[in-house]
């Protein structure tokens, strides 16, 4: 069952960066310039995801796990069919809002189905999941390139095919049948109103540097009130979509909300580092994404094995332990140069993934340790949110700093500059232009880690693995029964 659900949050995790290195050869079948309407693409996805998280989170509560996964794997399937064979960019954007959609109802109940499976050892499950959560977001580029480079781009969304119906064929056999587990009806306008908050949020975070402030600013206005309404909304409701008191649960607010810090200081360094291997020192595209993969591998070695230890110890002392080593990774990555070697990236990339993979799996365990069996699947979207919208807001976050330093502009410049033995004047100006801007977003993302340390701490020691596990049916007793309001 794990590995089942593992290759479901590989697939989607790896539809999420596989498209990016693809968009010149989607834009050339086109015939129209990279930017603008090819950008959807990719942001398509994304906007779907973030807006419908949670309201499939709380669909698997109420109709079970197995039917929300099962629909998500066959709309997946679909979608990925449609992409490959769309005929246009129109159609291309529709079928990712759809596979978009598939890709939700696959993440939302994913720790969720999880969580209740492995409920001894749940640490360790949740850590092996993160290894193919990285394994999937950070081999992305290079193995789109290598498909691009030798087929076609069509081939990125055509390879998710066979995977997605031996997924499908096994999870009617393995998953365990679940029914309707409560008779609770869908807090359509909760729903709703969450949909339009996070989708703008994330558009607005996407385009941060593309759109002018008064668009900008629009869409963040729009998304900001309906997060708010949705606020009130969920509060008056007797069924809402997230229960508010999960969110008064200390352990269970401090996991969430470290985890968007840890996704906002961290996801940056895969945005970021591909400029400073191409634009300042010239690395293939190809070699820009090996020398991205210590990271990924590292936390795939480290992550069932954090997992395991918070089992036995919980998850504070691990989770706020691998987030400081990650800050300090993050520290020595704004130490590279024009004339650092193969060998000092590699081991800065290591330390860094050491550090996310201490913290990744005792912090998943701490959050779905505090959900009552009930309320799984609100847990398991509220991190998935939570994953979507730090890692947005890092794109957002280190792109205008790194731009507005005058990193993006001098890249631009060096990527066209004639390469030499000796470097002109003019050259090593860009070159300096693109360090400091280059230093100064990772030098803002470890200072966000730091923060993201402060925010496990106060969340103090939750209760042992089997006293949680003990505990679950009377929590799930408790989880609904309301009071009229």
């Amino acid at each position: 069952m794990l590995a089942l659900v593992a290759l479901g949050t590989f697939m989607t995790a790896l539809d999420a960066s596989i498209v990016n290195i693809s968009l010149p050869s989607i834009a050339r079948t086109f015939r129209m310039p990279i930017g603008g309407a090819v950008q959807w693409v990719i942001i398509a996805y994304l906007v779907v995801i973030a807006a419908t998280l949670l309201t499939f989170g709380r669909l698997s509560d109420l109709v079970g796990r197995k039917r929300v996964w099962m629909a998500g794997l066959a709309i997946f399937t679909l979608g990925s069919i449609f992409c490959g064979a769309a005929g246009s960019i129109e159609e291309l954007i529709a079928a990712r809002v759809f596979q978009g959609l598939g890709g939700a109802l696959v993440f939302a109940p994913s720790l969720a189905i999880i969580s209740e499976a492995f409920a001894a050892d749940r640490g360790r499950a949740l850590g092996l999941n993160a290894v193919m959560l990285a394994v999937g977001t950070s081999v992305g580029p290079t193995l789109g390139g290598l498909i691009t480079d030798h087929l076609t781009w069509r081939w990125i969304f055509y390879l998710n095919v066979p995977l997605s119906v031996i997924a499908l064929l096994a999870s009617h056999r393995v998953l365990p049948s679940s029914g309707a587990r409560t008779r609770e009806p869908l807090d359509v306008p909760g729903a709703a109103l969450s949909a339009v908050g996070f989708a703008c949020l994330t558009l607005a975070l996407s385009f941060s540097q593309e759109w002018r402030a008064a668009r900008l600013l629009t869409c963040l206005v729009i998304g900001v009130a309906a997060l708010v309404a949705a606020g009130m909304v969920e509060r008056r409701s007797r069924y809402p979509i997230v229960d508010i008191a999960l969110l008064r649960d200390r352990v269970l607010a401090s996991a969430l909300a470290s985890m968007t810090l840890a996704m906002l200081a961290l996801f940056a360094v895969g945005f970021i580092l591909p400029f400073y291997f191409e634009e300042l020192r010239r690395f293939s595209i190809i070699e820009s994404g090996l020398l991205l993969t210590p990271l990924p591998v590292t936390i795939a070695v480290v992550a069932p094995f954090s997992g395991t230890l918070a089992d036995r110890v919980g998850s504070r002392w691990l989770a706020s332990g691998g987030l400081a080593l990650a800050c300090v990774g993050l520290f020595l990555l704004a130490r590279l140069d024009e004339t650092s070697t193969v060998g000092d990236i590699v081991w800065r990339l290591v330390v860094t993934g050491l550090g996310q993979g201490l913290f990744q799996s005792p912090n998943a365990r701490a959050l779905m340790d505090e959900a009552a069996a009930g309320q799984q699947g609100q847990a398991s979207s509220l991190y998935a949110t939570g994953r979507v919208i730090g890692q947005s807001l890092s794109v957002a976050l280190a792109g205008a700093i790194f731009a507005g330093l005058g990193g993006a502009s001098a890249g631009r410049a060096l990527a066209v500059a004639p390469s030499g033995t000796v470097a002109s004047p003019d050259v090593v100006a860009l070159q300096q232009t693109f360090l400091v801007g280059f230093h100064g977003a990772l030098l803002v993302c470890a200072a966000v880690a730091a923060a993201g340390i402060l925010v496990v701490f106060v969340r103090g020691d939750e209760r042992p693995a089997h006293a949680a596990t003990q505990s679950e049916a009377e929590r799930a007793a408790h989880a609904h029964v309301r009071p009229g309001r």
